[in-house]
């Protein structure tokens, strides 16, 4: 690694995919510390319903992902390459044609409209670019800022699951979204092909 690797580690890394202001390169076991500073955040912890854990469980966590064939895992990049968040299709079942999304974004770059741009990416990667038919989504039903991004980009709410989620001693119910292949389609906003 040369010295402006070393002060900007996520430029010299490839470019997946594109959203109109964010880009994304693949998740890799070194990124462990970065997510586990995400992860760590006490609105992430209740939203989301995740905890940290020990950092070297999480590198293990992330070699397996690079591994699973059933994932494609992402750092989200803002255009002058700094790190915002950790997007996701996991669950991917290329014969029925469904997945589950997954996006964490750093606390301080929430309510900046980053989150609409990655999960419009991920749908076009998904939609556009992959077999997929369904892409679900569950989050908290008191996580407001989620469901409306979510809702944003086109899924439907079609259930709740109940007390499915225990954080600090209380059950919560979770949402649970999708949005079809066909429902994608109809949507009229330019695509991520269209950003490069």
């Amino acid at each position: 690694m040369n010295e402006d690797e070393a002060e900007a580690p996520y430029a010299a890394r490839e470019r997946f995919w594109r959203g109109e202001h964010v880009a994304f390169t693949p998740l890799e076991p070194d990124d462990a510390e970065l997510l586990q500073h995400w992860r760590a955040d006490p609105v992430a912890a209740q939203e989301i319903g995740i905890w940290p854990g020990p950092l070297h469980d999480l590198r293990e966590r992330l070699v397996s992902y690079v591994e699973d064939r059933t994932r494609d895992d992402f750092v989200v990049l803002l255009p002058d390459d700094t790190p915002i968040g950790h997007i996701a299709l996991t669950d991917e079942d290329f014969v029925d044609g469904t997945a589950e999304a997954y996006l964490l974004l750093a606390p301080e770059h929430r309510g900046k409209g980053h989150a609409a741009d990655a999960l419009a990416a991920l749908t076009d990667l998904a939609f556009g670019e992959l077999p997929l038919q369904r892409v679900e989504a569950l989050t908290h039903t008191e996580n407001a800022a989620a469901l409306a991004t979510l809702k944003g980009a086109g899924f439907a709410q079609e259930g709740v699951r109940r007390s499915s989620c225990l954080h600090r001693g209380r059950r919560h119910d979770n949402a649970l979204l999708s949005l079809l292949r066909t429902e994608w389609e109809a949507h009229t906003r330019p695509r991520s092909w269209d950003h490069v």
